[in-house]
Formats: structure tokens, sequence, C-alpha cells
């Protein structure tokens, strides 16, 4: 069965989920940007979200860790919690 490890930043709009995504791309370290600024409750840790398998996690959340490049940062995208920049960062099929 498929797992995965990812981490993730949660933030209520997709602007700001966007400019996030630029301040990453342009070398700001995602673990501190998680911890400054994500809701979710993983941000404390860096956005650590652990290993979980398919189905553990909602849809659109599955759809792109298990399909998406490994260390790639992915998003915005939008789930029924709000905004999401997603970083698979190991995966075994």
């Amino acid at each position: 069965m498929s797992k995965a490890s990812a981490r993730h930043i949660l933030v209520p709009s997709e602007d700001q989920c966007q400019d996030l995504k630029n301040q990453i791309e342009a070398g700001a370290d995602f673990a501190d940007l998680a911890r400054q600024f994500s809701t979710c409750p993983s941000g404390a840790k860096g956005g650590d979200l652990g290993t979980f398998g398919p189905g553990q996690m909602v849809a659109e959340f599955d759809q792109v860790v298990f399909s998406a490049d490994v260390n790639t940062v992915q998003g915005p995208v939008k789930t029924q919690f709000g905004y999401h920049l997603l970083e698979v960062t190991d995966r075994s099929d």
C-alpha cells in the first residue's frame, strides 16, 4: 500500500497562499513560514504531517500527495479547511 510523508501550510486565502509559495520559491524556508503563518496545529512542527496512506486526508490533499513530484511545493490547493501549500517529502508505492 502507498505511503507518503508530507508537510503543508494552511492559510485562509488563495492570495496569501500564493504569496507564501512565491517566498519559498525565492528561497524562504518552508518550515519557518509554516510556523509563522499556518493555521493548522502542524504549523508548530514546521507543517510536518508525518506518514499516512491514501484516504487518510481529504480527497484534494490525497490527489496531490500521491501524484506530485517529491520535494516540490504544490499549490495553492483548496480544501474545506482553506488553501494549502503541500510538499511531499517521501513516498513509497
